[in-house]
């Protein structure tokens, strides 16, 4: 794998997270979103990931009290299946145990094996689904949660 760096997301980033969630998602964020995330949302954490000075990934959670609430984990297409979603969520969880945070919740679609795969490897279990949670196609999505003292994470 190249040289990936992590690092904590600035509010210069929110054009490229924005552009690059345009690439990873069908249903993106509005790049006001990001911005908003990244400059007023005090309970709000966000990650890069980069390589060669290119945004090739990126990652946010919301830290509420004890929990924390994952709100997207994006990586270019180009570069997955390399471990940097992993790099991510290993970062994220960190972060937010660093916060207060013992317990963790998000929702996936349920046909993204590739994702809920990562979270299973974290120890998330599913705890119950949101249906047709996504607008865009009328999917569910299945609500997970790992608790701290379960899982590897």
């Amino acid at each position: 794998m190249n040289w990936v760096r992590i690092r904590r997301a600035l509010p210069e980033d929110t054009d490229a997270v924005a552009a690059l969630d345009r690439v990873c998602f069908r249903t993106p964020w509005a790049r006001n979103d990001f911005e908003k995330e990244f400059t007023e949302n005090i309970l709000a954490s966000y990650l890069i990931a980069e390589s060669g000075g290119r945004l090739i990934g990126y990652a946010g959670i919301w830290v509420v009290s004890d929990e924390g609430h994952i709100t997207n984990i994006a990586v270019h297409p180009d570069w997955r299946d390399g471990g940097i979603a992993t790099m991510l969520l290993q970062e994220l969880l960190r972060i937010a145990r660093g916060k207060g945070a013992a317990r963790f919740t998000l929702e996936v679609r349920v046909s993204n094996e590739h994702a809920l795969a990562l979270y299973g490897k974290f120890g998330f279990r599913t705890a119950g689904y949101r249906k047709a949670y996504y607008a865009d196609t009328g999917e569910d999505a299945a609500i997970m949660w790992l608790y701290d003292g379960e899982g590897n994470a």
